[in-house]
């Protein structure tokens, strides 16, 4: 554990709690797509099959469960409670999201650190998480204006892959074990798919004013 490992998880534990505090509070998932919460939710679940069968820490085991259990809720909010799924924006969140589903898959099956159920799914997982976040950027893009706790959800979640990314370059130098090459690709390309959005979200911070992205 490093502090900028340290400092990932918890900007990405805290993206999860202001969704979370927006649903809970607002009774509104307005602005937020539920493909990409999907698509967090079988991430979540291929790649932490190790839960079951290898124990690393504590603090480990609790964060999954964690991620886990959130992204499930965050779903099941969506698309089941009575008063949040009529905020849904389900007319503009009309992004394809099962056709990155399936040459994801097709990837991890061909590019893996081995080849084994285990090993695919997690590159699976890796490979699906990098591309997870477009349903939500298109639906960004689309509806234009972002409420403050949208707005600060998606930012939370990109610098949480910048700060691993920061992670990998500290654990380089410091580590005989480096990091695997598809995560270094993955987390550069989940990253850098933020660009746009980080961009108009620090315009509207300096400027003050509410946060709206191009057509």
């Amino acid at each position: 554990m490093n502090i900028f490992r340290l400092a990932g998880d918890m900007t990405h534990l805290a993206s999860v709690l202001v969704l979370l505090l927006k649903i809970h509070t607002i009774k509104s998932c307005a602005g937020i797509s539920l493909k990409t919460q999907e698509l967090y939710a079988i991430t979540f679940a291929t790649r932490y099959l190790d839960l079951f069968t290898d124990y690393i820490s504590f603090y480990n085991t609790v964060m999954k469960i964690i991620f886990l259990g959130s992204s499930f809720s965050i779903v099941w909010y969506m698309r089941r409670h009575k008063v949040v799924r009529r905020s849904y924006d389900r007319d503009q969140d009309t992004f394809r999201h099962f056709f990155l589903i399936l040459p994801c898959l097709l990837l991890a099956t061909f590019i893996n650190e081995k080849l084994t159920a285990k090993e695919v799914l997690w590159a699976f997982s890796l490979y699906l998480e990098a591309v997870a976040i477009l349903p939500q950027l298109v639906l960004l893009q689309r509806t234009r204006n972002i409420d403050n706790l949208t707005g600060q959800y998606v930012f939370l979640l990109g610098a949480y892959r910048a700060l691993y990314i920061l992670n990998w370059i500290y654990r380089y130098f410091t580590e005989a074990r480096y990091v695997h090459w598809i995560t270094w690709i993955c987390g550069v390309v989940q990253t850098l798919l933020y660009a746009d959005f980080f961009y108009y979200y620090f315009q509207s911070w300096k400027k003050n004013v509410k946060l709206e992205l191009p057509a």
